[in-house]
């Protein structure tokens, strides 16, 4: 194993997992990525394999027929797949959203019906936050659910469901009255059952197609236009709405430890190509690598790394432990991906002149490195989140 990202602490379980991941990216997608990134085609193949592996049902309670781990053995396997094709791992962050909401938030008649087919993969999980005229402001949200004697009928448009066309589930956030005054208790979200593809999915309920991007390719990112959508009451997430905002919000928590992990494993492989390419390229009778320039660039390029991926791990574990964590997650956050960033352009510069060139996996990176930015919440918000959360601990009395 490489000497950066590695994770003290690890039960034989647990390397064990991440070995057979570490394989599979190495064997089944790194050789293909760049490929399929650039003709902007699903990975069939490797979202099969992920099945095989068990990636889908990773944190799904063994009674429900998953594997019943971790977020941070969770978290490591993302690390893992998007180093070698972070497309790849959106295609199961928004299931994995989803799955987790349901475990924590879901009734036991719910959980019974997606769960075990979730963890097979059967059932594809797509997550419905936000809309065209709201970016951060969740208080702003206007798709709206009309309660109609034992249903609700959904209006409105979603924007940026990842897997919105191969989903076969969308958790949906839509606003409900429920007589509060604050705007966020009068939020509810809703299991919108679906048949994947594109067009008309469920009555009422329109995929339009593809949002065409600048990285981030493969995987199918949405819109969702709702007119007139019947859905029934026994679908909203925990049987009870008014909660929904309060959902959400536990499902984007762990989601930023998701994207910190992505960010990682973008920054990790940025490296990897960073120093084999250094010693590889001579200029002046020696190896770049020799040169005291890139030299400090790459010492600067792997700090950056390890100090991403530790500070990942450390608020995966505070989840696992039930502390909460919502600080910890948007430092990771935060910092993992503007150090990706960062990490990617520095192994750009070494790349020099080829680096611009497709045929290099590092231009494949750099427009992905771009995502990490806004997923999850900008900087700026994890910013808001952190500072906020900090006031109130060191308030003066």
């Amino acid at each position: 194993m490489p000497r950066l990202c590695q994770t003290e602490g690890l039960t034989e379980d647990q390397t064990e997992i991440l070995k057979a991941v570490r394989q599979f990216v190495d064997e089944k997608i790194i050789p293909v990525a760049t490929e399929l990134e650039h003709k902007d085609e699903y990975p069939t193949e490797i979202v099969e394999g992920l099945k095989e592996l068990g990636i889908f049902g990773l944190m799904i309670p063994e009674e429900y027929d998953g594997l019943g781990e971790s977020l941070l053995t969770y978290a490591l396997c993302v690390e893992e797949i998007a180093r070698g094709w972070m497309s790849v791992s959106g295609v199961i962050n928004t299931h994995f959203i989803v799955a987790y909401m349901l475990m924590h938030h879901g009734t036991e008649e719910q959980k019974q019906k997606y769960l075990p087919r979730m963890a097979t993969g059967e059932v594809r999980g797509a997550f419905s936050m936000s809309e065209p005229g709201l970016g951060s402001d969740v208080s702003a949200i206007s798709t709206k659910a009309v309660r109609d004697g034992d249903d609700y009928v959904i209006n409105g448009q979603k924007m940026w469901l990842t897997n919105g066309g191969s989903s076969t589930l969308i958790a949906v956030l839509t606003k409900t009255d429920e007589g509060a005054e604050t705007p966020y208790k009068n939020m509810t979200t809703f299991l919108v059952e679906k048949e994947p593809g594109f067009g008309e999915t469920a009555p009422g309920l329109t995929i339009p197609g593809r949002i065409d991007k600048m990285g981030y390719k493969g995987v199918d990112t949405t819109e969702a236009i709702f007119e007139n959508h019947r859905v029934s009451a026994d679908q909203v997430l925990g049987g009870e709405p008014g909660k929904g905002f309060y959902q959400m919000m536990d499902g984007v928590e762990v989601g930023r430890v998701n994207v910190a992990a992505r960010a990682c494993g973008i920054a990790n492989r940025a490296f990897e190509l960073g120093v084999a390419y250094a010693q590889q390229r001579e200029t002046f009778g020696k190896p770049i690598a020799e040169h005291q320039a890139v030299l400090f660039r790459l010492a600067e390029m792997a700090t950056k790394v390890e100090t991403a991926h530790t500070m990942m791990v450390k608020a995966a574990r505070m989840k696992d432990s039930g502390q909460r964590m919502d600080v910890e997650a948007g430092m990771a956050k935060m910092l993992a991906s503007e150090y990706c960033n960062e990490v990617v352009e520095a192994s750009f510069r070494i790349h020099g002149g080829y680096g611009y060139s497709k045929e290099y996996e590092i231009e494949r990176l750099y427009r992905e490195s771009a995502f990490m930015l806004i997923g999850e919440g900008t900087s700026d918000i994890q910013k808001m989140i952190i500072g906020r959360s900090l006031l109130k601990d060191y308030k003066l009395r």
